[in-house]
């Protein structure tokens, strides 16, 4: 369902998803075995940056490095997560539970229990020099 900005469409969550894509974290990144994580996006407007979608991941463990341009909003369905900051700050989440990673965050991904989530995330334009 990916849609470019000059045909937009509704996305309803209720509506089938589009086929899935899988991949699993790269092996320098990796702490223990590599889980399998699965998306299914279902919208992405290059031009601003935004992706949609649905997000699922085997429990595992590894390494984050978000670009000082890209945020994520995600709020899990089933499952739990604990997030740890490269600064020692951790947070756990389950079930109903909703969070952001801001741009630039460094830390440990563990997926604690198999979870599912939905996701927002958006690439923010980088500024040109003047």
């Amino acid at each position: 369902m990916t849609r470019p900005a000059s045909t937009p469409g509704l996305i309803h969550f209720a509506d089938p998803l589009p086929l899935p894509s899988t991949d699993r974290p790269d092996i320098e990144r990796s702490i223990g075995p590599a889980p399998l994580r699965t998306t299914w996006e279902a919208y992405a407007d290059p031009e601003s940056g935004l992706s949609v979608g649905e997000w699922a991941c085997e429990p595992g463990v590894w390494k984050i490095a978000f670009h000082a341009h890209r945020h994520e909003f995600f709020h899990v369905l089933e499952g739990r997560l604990r997030i740890v900051a490269d600064s020692g700050e951790v947070r756990s989440f389950g079930p109903g539970d909703a969070g952001v990673i801001p741009a630039g965050f460094a830390g440990r991904f563990e997926v604690l229990e198999r979870v599912r989530k939905r996701y927002v995330m958006i690439d923010t334009p980088i500024a040109s020099a003047a």
